[in-house]
């Protein structure tokens, strides 16, 4: 382990008004624009007092949040920055373990446990990289997938469990109690897995199949395959790129992209019973400069952060029209990935050029009718919900039937400029 001082600066910027601050990688001129300077994930811990990003040529950097406080200047030792180098380009990476999405809300920062603090990355050649965070030393490897490692999850439940998605087509479940030695391997996707994603209560994954258009679903608990979410493709070509599973795990995510025409869209599905609840669709003229690269909803499941190429981030709230944020057109945003902060306020964003980039969230009071959603839906499935004598519009609100079934992604302004360059 060694500093990272030298290899990144922190930045304040003013160019855009949602942009909070900005880290960028310090390289010789030679690797600039180069491959492997991409920042391919990005993470804040369980409590939201650590940030990692893979900043490009195996390296991993660490960092006390927030960036620009007091005691991550003038605080413990273990409190500075760590650089991890992993000898690998590295594509995923999670912190973990990570409790109960419900108690990671309610715990105050600063309070990551010195033995648990794990980080695990994942490299180019398959390997599986876990990190001592507080100390910087390699706890020990994974070995097992045969290609690109491109995700890393740990279910909320506080375990020890690691999930692998990889290019090699398959996903594994690592029990890190035994050092991984006990792992399950989940076969069925028939090329690259883009992305995968755990429901609150642990009891499924979902993943996405870059090129065989598969949005499959599997069970954590017997580790077999429970179905494939069909009618989610819009076109025979399409590359499915992203998943999230929403805070209380009663709605999906998928993100893609059509090969054939210029769009791009999300579906919300119902993973307990494989309906498509709605769908946002946006189009555009240069289908190479604008793919939608990530999404992950946020900590209250009020929005969902979308990451595409023209534009470095919009957030957008489910079952309204437009966005209710986002930046700036820019063709050269080169957007890669998203995460929330727990606490929620802030978004992070990693480029191709080996940046971050932190933008301010909206943060908005939820209703006291989402909240007794969210708590009710955490542990009741639709199936059980629909069981219940309860009114129609109650239902639909319940299971998420009251989303308009189709929505625009841009706002009037938007659909103004679309309409000029149709001309």
């Amino acid at each position: 382990m060694c500093s990272a001082d030298s290899n990144a600066e922190l930045q304040p910027t003013t160019s855009d008004p949602a942009l909070l601050l900005e880290l960028k990688t310090r390289r010789p001129p030679s690797l600039v624009d180069r491959a492997g300077c991409e920042t391919w994930s990005v993470d804040f811990s369980p409590d939201g007092a650590w940030f990692a990003w893979s900043m490009g040529h195996g390296i991993v950097w660490v960092v006390a949040w927030p960036l620009d406080s007091e005691e991550n200047q003038n605080g413990e030792t273990d409190r500075g920055d760590k650089s991890f180098s992993c000898g690998q380009p590295v594509w995923g990476l999670t912190f973990g373990p990570r409790p109960p999405k419900s108690a990671a809300a309610a715990r105050p920062a600063k309070t990551s446990s010195k033995r648990n603090l794990l980080l695990a990355t994942g490299l180019q050649n398959g390997v599986i990289k876990i990190w001592n965070v507080f100390t910087g030393n390699p706890v020990f490897d994974l070995h097992g997938h045969e290609g690109v490692v491109r995700n890393l999850v740990f279910p909320p439940n506080g375990t020890l469990t690691l999930i692998s998605s990889s290019r090699d087509k398959t996903l594994r479940v690592w029990d890190l109690t035994d050092k991984g030695k006990k792992v399950q391997v989940l076969h069925g996707h028939k090329d690259w897995i883009s992305c995968c994603s755990v429901s609150s209560d642990c009891s499924m994954i979902a993943s996405v199949g870059r090129f065989d258009r598969m949005v499959c679903l599997w069970s954590l608990r017997s580790y077999t395959f429970i179905r494939n979410l069909v009618g989610g493709t819009h076109y025979t070509f399409c590359l499915l790129s992203s998943c999230d599973f929403s805070p209380d795990g009663s709605v999906l995510a998928t993100a893609a992209a059509a090969v054939s025409s210029s769009s791009w869209w999300i579906d919300l599905w119902d993973p307990y019973t494989a309906e498509k609840l709605a769908t946002v669709v946006d189009y555009f003229e240069d289908f190479v400069l604008n793919q939608i690269s990530a999404i992950q909803f946020s900590p209250n499941g009020l929005h969902l952060s979308i990451v595409t190429d023209d534009r470095a981030l919009r957030i957008w709230e489910l079952g309204e029209k437009g966005m209710v944020m986002q930046t700036k057109r820019d063709r050269g945003s080169n957007g890669l990935c998203c995460n929330y902060h727990p606490q929620g306020g802030v978004v992070a964003t990693g480029t191709r050029d080996g940046h971050v980039r932190f933008w301010r969230a909206p943060r908005t009071i939820p209703s006291l009718r989402h909240l007794c959603r969210s708590i009710l839906r955490y542990s009741v499935s639709t199936h059980q919900i629909e069981a219940l004598p309860l009114p129609k519009r109650i239902l639909e609100y319940l299971t998420y039937r009251n989303l308009p079934e189709r929505l625009n992604a841009w706002s009037s302004s938007d659909e103004e400029e679309w309409d000029r360059n149709l001309i």
